[in-house]
Parts: structure tokens; sequence; C-alpha cells
């Protein structure tokens, strides 16, 4: 994954006040640090609290003793296996987890939702889909949801807010279907990037799907078109590889 700049990263960061319109308090668990500030600073700026530590031992102290609402775990930490982690979460109370992993293979994603994740996301990962998969699970589990309107520019032209689950072109409010914002949440999330079928595909469902790969163009057009004459532009085809966000963060 391609990361811009950011803070100098924190090894634990309290959560704000609900009463300052910090609707949910996410722990994020993950060794790497610029990994964990990248999703840190996209989920504040989502509207949530945020929480973040590089060890399954802290990690397990803070959902003990902190109102958590939903846990982003990397399964690869230093100090306690990720799974085992995950194990006593979903052991101690209904606290949702998100797992983020480097362990791609179908195995490894069907023992992590049968330990109990709520969902599972591969590395590499658009920070802006974590975002989304986050109000999703929060969603479904009746968890606080962030209300916030605060959004990002993605290339000067495109106008994101996870917490609207809102998408703006050139000031023109997008009418996309959840295929269509998963593809060009993914692509916007890592600009210049080259995402083949397959992983859009992953990205868009989160789960192998027999055949769906072949529909990712059909979707990529319909795209397109809502997007306008630049369409094409923004998401650009790479002949025999798949496609990426063409806006430079110029926004040409």
């Amino acid at each position: 994954m391609e990361f811009w700049a950011a803070a100098p990263p924190a090894a634990l960061r309290r959560p704000r006040s609900r009463h300052d319109g910090a609707m949910a308090t996410v722990l994020v668990v993950e060794d790497e640090s610029d990994i964990r500030e990248v999703l840190r600073r996209y989920l504040e700026r989502a509207g949530h609290a945020v929480l973040t530590t590089g060890s399954g031992a802290e990690a397990l102290r803070l959902v003990a003793t902190a109102d958590v609402d939903l846990v982003v775990l990397d399964l690869g930490l230093p100090d306690v296996e990720g799974t085992d982690v995950l194990g006593e979460v979903r052991a101690a109370g209904r606290t949702p987890v998100l797992v983020l992993t480097a362990r791609s293979s179908v195995d490894d994603r069907i023992r992590g939702l049968r330990m109990g994740a709520d969902d599972y996301v591969t590395k590499p990962f658009s920070p802006a889909e974590v975002v989304l998969r986050v109000a999703a699970i929060l969603q479904r589990t009746g968890g606080p949801a962030a209300t916030t309107e605060q959004g990002v520019l993605v290339g000067g032209r495109l106008w994101i807010d996870e917490a609207r689950h809102a998408m703006r072109f050139d000031g023109r409010e997008l009418d996309l279907t959840p295929t269509e914002w998963g593809i060009l949440a993914a692509l916007s999330g890592a600009p210049g990037r080259v995402f083949s079928r397959y992983e859009l595909v992953n990205r868009v469902r989160g789960y192998e799907y027999a055949g769906y790969e072949r529909t990712i163009d059909s979707h990529v057009k319909n795209l397109r078109h809502k997007l306008g004459p630049d369409g094409a532009t923004v998401v650009e085809t790479v002949l025999g590889v798949g496609y990426r966000f063409g806006l430079r963060t110029d926004g040409s």
C-alpha cells in the first residue's frame, strides 16, 4: 500500500468525549506505525474517536477497560497471535472486529470469519474502504455511527464523505450503486496504483465470488458514464492489467 505524509505516530490516543460529535470509539490494533497512523486519520476524519496500539496485550487491556465500540485488528502482531486476540475479544463480549491482514488465502479468511470476525480486509487496502466497512459493521451491529459531514477531496475534483456514503465529482452528487462506490473508493484511495480486476472484486465483495471478476468491466463502464465526459480519465484502463485512478493530486 502507498501512504502519503502523516503526522508522527502515537502509540496510544485516548478517545474524545462522545458529546463532541464522535459517535463511536474504534480501536486500531496494528504493529506498523504508518498504517496505524493513516487509519487513525481517516477514521477521525469520518467522525470516530480512535485508540491505537501495536500490541496485542495492550489491545486486550483496552477492550476490557475502555469503551470500545469496534476493533480493527491486524493478525500479524509481535507479542500475541492476532487470532488469539480475536478469540479473546469475541469471548469477552459483543465488540465487533474487523480483521486487517496480509493473510489473503481463502482458508485464512474462512478461519477468521469462523472465529467471529465481522469482516475481513486484506493488505494492500484502501483506507477509505476500511472506513466504509467500519460504518457498515456499526450499522449492522447497532453500534453508534459517525454523523459528521466532513469529507476529503481527491485529485482536486472528487469529494468523498465516507460517513454520509456520498461522493461528488466537480460539485455534482454521484448516484452510485454499492459496486460502483466500492470500485471508485478503492481506486481513489490509492491514486496512480493499478488494481487488477481480481483485486477490485475482493474490495467490492470482500470475498471470492466465482464469475464476478468478468463483470467489473461493465460496472466500470457504468461508473464512467455517471462521472461524465472525463469518466475515462478518472478511471483509467491499464491494458492487460486493470484500472487506476487517473487524477493527480493537482486535480489534472
